[in-house]
């Protein structure tokens, strides 16, 4: 599961990338300076995973991860093509869910591709471009369906009727996410068609050190604007991100946030947005040899969540043994679960819960 990271040239999506990755792609002052798309596999801060690793004195800790993507930025005309824009499309349909970063400070040095300062002309700009591309490929595969729901074929005519309301909304400059699947059939349907609009996104707006905490003017423009979106905003000011990147103490990086007013990195309330956005969450195992968080995702059962570790425990799945993550910390330990009674014995439908320490039993 990838996140991507989109916008305008020159709005900190590269920087921004570096932080959360400590990869160094390449970020310079011109439009385009991102070509391929940087992958950064990012660890998921988890305060619990510190807990459980402080109870059980693991040999080793292996936290959850989250793939970030830079893609290169995009300009007006991108779907027909302009600047990098059938790469970038390209890039962004392979991603689950959208970073957008919007640009909400003023720098005179940093050049803005279309000349100030303006995140909701910017946000719109990118909008436009993408569902355009959608509305191109929602119009191809209508061509297609008609003629076979013109034979009385039922699939096809409700793939028909899905995607005359999909087009119609993109013709009002909504994105495709705003259409509401009609039950599980259009559901399945909806996510085949894999329109770039109907991913899910969050914006993050860019702010100076000075706005880091509560934003500035730009900030609730933004807010307003997406207010009916169902759509996080989170602020962040990418340039001190990246000072605090390069120091090397944690004592030091805690000095810097205190006297920003911050309580932890705007960068590490980002990544979790990004495994939520993407709809995943965590169970730990925990063992003298390891303390590790699995990524599932939300609605996952016990045999899906082993087979994560490996195929064969989702084959060989006999039952899982569970501790919630809270009665694990009440009581300190697996022994001390049992002797509770806080220790589960759960069989194939079980659906996993968030934070849940698990054991699995299997045989193949």
């Amino acid at each position: 599961m990838k996140a991507g990271i989109v916008g305008l040239p020159n709005v900190g999506k590269s920087t921004l990338f570096n932080c959360l990755s400590n990869a160094k792609a390449q970020s310079a002052n011109f439009p385009f300076c991102t070509i391929e798309p940087n992958i950064g596999v990012v660890n998921v801060p988890d305060p619990r995973i510190e807990k459980l690793e402080e109870l059980v004195n693991p040999e080793r800790v292996q936290m959850a991860t989250v793939d970030i993507v830079d893609i290169a930025g995009l300009v007006k005309g991108a779907s027909k093509g302009e600047g990098l824009g059938n790469q970038f499309l390209g890039n962004i349909r392979e991603c689950n869910a959208i970073i957008h970063v919007l640009r909400c400070f003023d720098n005179d040095n940093i050049v803005h591709v279309d000349g100030n300062v303006n995140p909701i002309r910017d946000k719109e700009t990118i909008d436009i471009e993408l569902q355009l591309k959608d509305l191109e490929t929602v119009e191809k595969r209508l061509e297609k369906v008609k003629r076979a729901a013109k034979t009385g074929n039922k699939e096809a005519q409700l793939e028909e009727g899905l995607l005359n309301r999909i087009r119609e909304t993109l013709l009002q400059a909504k994105s495709a996410r705003t259409v509401i699947p009609k039950g599980y059939e259009e559901e399945e349907l909806m996510e085949s068609f894999q329109l770039i609009t109907s991913k899910p996104v969050l914006y993050v707006c860019n702010v100076d050190e000075i706005s880091a905490v509560s934003g500035n003017k730009y900030v609730d423009q933004v807010r307003e604007l997406v207010k009916d979106e169902d759509a996080e905003v989170i602020i962040l000011s990418v340039g001190a991100e990246a000072d605090i990147t390069e120091l090397e103490s944690y004592e030091e990086r805690q000095v810097f946030l205190e006297d920003m007013g911050l309580s932890e990195p705007g960068a590490s309330v980002l990544i979790r947005a990004a495994y939520k956005l993407l709809k995943q969450q965590t169970y730990f195992t925990a063992g003298v040899k390891e303390v590790r968080a699995w990524t599932i995702n939300i609605g996952a059962t016990a045999p899906q969540a082993a087979g994560v570790i490996h195929t064969d425990f989702e084959k060989g799945f006999i039952r899982a043994e569970v501790i919630g993550y809270e009665d694990f910390v009440q009581y300190g330990s697996e022994v001390k679960c049992k002797e509770a009674g806080k220790f589960k014995v759960e069989g194939k439908e079980y659906i996993v819960k968030d934070g849940d320490v698990m054991h699995f039993r299997f045989n193949v």
